[in-house]
Order: structure tokens, then C-alpha cells, then sequence
């Protein structure tokens, strides 16, 4: 068992002073995986200083030099792909075939910031277009500062390449913390940033939980901007503590997102993409189309159509090459889903699929893949987000009370529409309330595309040049030409 009681700071591991410690738990053995220091004020004080510190160097260096530091992340990450694979797995609980994924992902992200950081540097200075005679008007895009980054347990690499890779282009210094549950597979990055050359300071990681290190980084004055991805609860804290200070905030939070099946759907391929949709990662992922509004003329079939594919989805250990789901990564999260289920019982909800349908594992943190039908518009489990493979459906009479189901909604993160017809989906989809909506197609996240949603799924965006604008400031300079 790996003991970890070190900072990443200024380059260099640094003892923490807090003596508390926190378990790494491998979800499917449950057994321990290491013990990581839960750093505390001090640590961040450290951090945040040799951010401070490494700021003008690093913003002077250039978009072009800049980018050749994550072409080297990307390379780094490449090399170790299949090792990072397996140790996602095991801290994650997430099934090998989904950690694939997750390290290409990943490596696009750099490597498409790579692109951006030169983009950035060839459009400084660009002249404004305006009426006055002999006044001369450029733009500048100046990195917003020291930030700080905290992600979630969920995607470990992924969620963190789409605030790391923008921040270094943007010109940005950083403060990282990882989650406390799962931050063995972003220990990599420390050493990447060593093997790379990155200079000290630019790239710090503090290991911890909210109340020892994110609390202090959320209200630390020395941060300029604050990026959190994870539960509404956490990210409202976050913005609570940035408000001191008029500090920018980006907000990654929750999402209870519908998939519309329309009476022109092909059955098998709209089973095939609800399946994808909600058990991917367990369906511990906040786009997880959880909602599924299908025409009454296709809904009894489409749930036996679940149902065979439900039965055939084979749970076990993340780490085997046959398995298609692996277990929550935390016990805790088997127990709040498992709370869901207890109320589903409690409110009479009509299971097509649960755990009584299947025999579950002899060792992991497990739920089985559910699917209630019928399930009223006043059910918790309808209006809340889950995170875990809980499928809620009912049956709509036409698009627009599909439309408008969809839209009954506090989040808006994503949505899917399946039709036989393109463009019906199109306009389907253009009446969604929602940051990313799919057609005919499982959840395609593309490095050049925008993440974020509407209403209580976050402010700002990631990923595409508006994830790089997140982590700039414009500036003016005019004057007699």
C-alpha cells in the first residue's frame, strides 16, 4: 500500500503538515489501495505562492512555447496509457473499455489546446475596427491569473485535462486539486510536469478533501479564478467564497438529462443508445440521459428491448477484459443510490429491471442496472439526480409533450433525441433546453465542442475555444496610432 504524505509544489514533493489521513479504496477488492495526506491551509498557502511566483514567466513565455509543453503532456500520457488504464480501473472501479476512452479523451484535450495556446498567440494584438481617424485600437487576451482547479471522482484525467490543458494555454499558473477518492491516476501529471521540463511553480497538485484543501483554495485570496466540476451542493460553496474578492467563477455541476425516443425510432438502435447513455461509468456521470420520454406507440417494445440488454450486461472486475460495468467507485455512492431504490419501493414505482431481476457480484461496491416505468412526474427518482444506473421512463402521446417533459427541469446539461428522421431530430433537439444535445448517436464529447449547460448544471463552458476564454481577460490598448 502506497503512504503518500507530500504536496506537489514548486516541482518537488513537500511534506504536509496536516497528520490527517485519508483511505484510497480500491471499489471492487475493497481493499486499500494507499493512504494520502488530507492537506490542509498551509499546503495551499505554499502552493498558491509558488503560483504567484511562476505567473510572469510563464505568461511571458508565449503561446508557442507553451504549446510545446502540452504536445509534451500529451506524449507523456500516450506512453503511459496503458498503465493509467488499469490504475483508473482499480481506484475507479470503471471498466477497462471505459478507460480507454477516457485516456484518448484526455490526450485530444492537450493536444487540441496545443493548437489553441499557437491560435492565442497569433491573434495578440489584432486591430479593432472603428470610425476615429488617427486612434489606433488592438486587443490583447491576458491570462486571468493564478487558478485554481478541483474535479471529481468520475473521470479521473479527463475532467482534469479540460481545466488543466486551457489554463497552461491560456497563460495561467494552477493549483490542482484531484479527488480524495480517486487521485491516484492524477499523480502521473506531477511527474509528467518533472519529466517535461514544466518550470516549477506553474503546475502545483494538493491532495486532500473539500474541508482541508478546498475550502481554503475556494476562499484563498490569491486565486483569480476557480473552476470546480462536481455536486450542486459543493459548487454553490465554491461560488459562495469566490464572491469575496469578485472572483471568476466556472461551475460544472449537476444533471438529470432526458433521451426522446419519437415514433419514427428504429427500436434496436434507440435500446442501443438509451444503454449508452445511462450505464456507462456505472451511471455515475452527470450527462447520463437518466430521463427517457418514448411515444407510447413504441414503448412496450423498446422496454423489452432494454430489458434483454439489461440481462445481458455482465458486472464484475474492472480490471477483466469480458466486463461491461464495474462496480461505484465508493461505498458511499452504492449507499446513495441504494437510498434511491428504497424510495423507488417506497413509492410503488413499477421496476422492469432491479436487483431483484439479478445476482450481483460476490465482492464490490454494486447496483444493479434498473429500469422503472411509468414513473410519475412527482417521484424523486424522476426529478433528481441519481448518479448511478437507474433508468426512470414514460411514455409521451407526441414531440411536444416529449419537448416539454424534457424542459421540466432545474438542470440542462444534456439531452438525446432518436428519430428515423435527421431532421426532425434537429429541430427536436433545437427546442431542447440543454448545453449538448445528441441525435441518432451515443454522447460524443469532441475536445473542439463546448461542456457546460443551463439552469442549475453550471456557469461557463469547457472544452472548444470557449473552455481557453474561461481563463482569459481582454484587454484594450488605445490610443493616437
Amino acid at each position: 500500500m502506497q503512504r503518500l504524505d507530500h504536496q506537489f509544489i514548486d516541482n518537488r514533493w513537500i511534506a504536509s503538515r496536516s497528520e490527517r489521513r485519508l483511505p484510497v479504496i480500491d471499489p471492487y477488492r475493497q481493499t486499500r489501495l494507499a493512504e494520502i495526506t488530507a492537506g490542509d491551509a498551509s499546503d495551499v498557502d505554499a502552493a498558491v505562492a509558488a503560483a504567484q511566483r511562476a505567473l510572469p514567466a510563464w505568461q511571458a513565455l508565449g503561446g508557442e512555447r507553451r504549446a510545446g509543453y502540452l504536445e509534451a503532456f500529451a506524449d507523456a500520457l500516450e506512453r503511459r496509457r496503458e498503465t493509467l488504464m488499469r490504475l483508473s480501473a482499480s481506484n475507479n472501479g470503471k471498466a477497462l473499455a471505459e478507460t480507454a476512452i477516457d485516456m484518448d479523451d484526455a490526450i485530444a484535450c492537450y493536444r487540441y489546446y496545443a493548437d489553441q495556446a499557437r491560435a492565442l498567440e497569433s491573434r495578440q494584438g489584432r486591430r479593432v475596427e472603428h470610425a476615429l481617424d488617427g486612434i489606433e485600437a488592438r486587443i490583447y487576451e491576458d491570462p486571468a491569473g493564478v487558478v485554481g482547479l478541483i474535479t471529481p471522482w468520475n473521470f479521473p484525467l479527463v475532467t482534469s485535462a479540460w481545466k488543466i490543458a486551457p489554463a497552461l494555454a491560456a497563460g495561467c499558473t494552477l493549483v490542482f486539486k484531484p479527488s480524495e477518492v480517486v487521485p491516484l491516476p492524477e499523480l502521473a501529471l506531477a511527474e509528467i510536469a518533472v519529466e517535461t521540463g514544466l518550470p516549477p511553480g506553474v503546475f502545483n497538485l494538493l491532495l486532500g478533501d473539500g474541508a482541508g484543501i478546498g475550502a481554503p483554495l475556494s476562499a484563498h485570496p490569491g486565486i483569480d479564478k476557480l473552476s470546480f466540476t462536481g455536486s450542486n451542493a459543493v459548487g454553490e460553496a465554491v461560488m459562495r467564497a469566490a464572491a469575496t474578492g469578485s472572483r471568476g467563477v466556472s461551475l460544472e455541476l449537476g444533471g438529470k438529462s432526458p433521451i426522446l425516443v419519437l415514433d419514427d425510432a428504429d427500436i434496436d438502435s434507440a435500446a442501443d443508445w438509451v444503454m449508452a447513455g445511462i450505464f456507462f461509468n456505472s451511471g455515475q456521470i452527470c450527462s447520463a440521459t437518466s430521463r427517457l420520454l418514448v411515444h407510447h406507440s413504441l414503448a412496450e417494445a423498446l422496454y423489452a428491448a432494454l430489458a434483454r440488454r439489461i440481462d445481458a450486461i455482465r458486472l464484475g472486475d474492472p480490471l477483466a477484459d469480458d466486463t461491461d460495468m464495474g462496480p461505484m467507485t465508493s461505498a458511499r455512492q452504492r449507499e446513495a443510490v441504494e437510498r434511491y431504490l428504497a424510495i423507488a419501493k417506497e413509492e410503488g414505482l413499477d421496476a422492469v429491471r432491479d436487483a431483484r431481476h439479478r445476482e450481483l457480484p460476490a465482492q464490490g461496491e454494486f447496483v444493479a442496472p434498473t429500469l422503472y416505468r411509468d414513473v410519475p412526474l412527482t417521484s424523486r427518482l424522476w426529478c433528481e439526480e441519481i448518479f448511478g444506473p437507474v433508468l426512470c421512463a414514460r411514455s409521451v402521446a407526441d414531440d411536444a409533450e416529449a419537448i416539454a417533459l424534457a424542459n421540466a427541469c432545474e438542470f440542462g446539461l444534456a439531452a438525446t433525441v432518436i428519430s428515423g428522421d435527421a431532421e426532425r431530430a434537429r429541430r427536436v433537439g433545437r427546442a431542447l433546453r440543454a448545453g449538448s444535445v445528441w441525435f441518432n448517436s451515443e454522447q460524443l464529447v469532441l475536445p473542439e465542442a463546448g461542456w457546460g449547460g443551463f439552469g442549475r448544471s453550471g456557469i461557463g463552458r469547457e472544452l472548444g475555444p470557449w473552455g481557453l476564454a474561461g481563463y482569459l481577460e481582454i484587454k484594450h490598448l488605445i490610443g493616437p496610432a
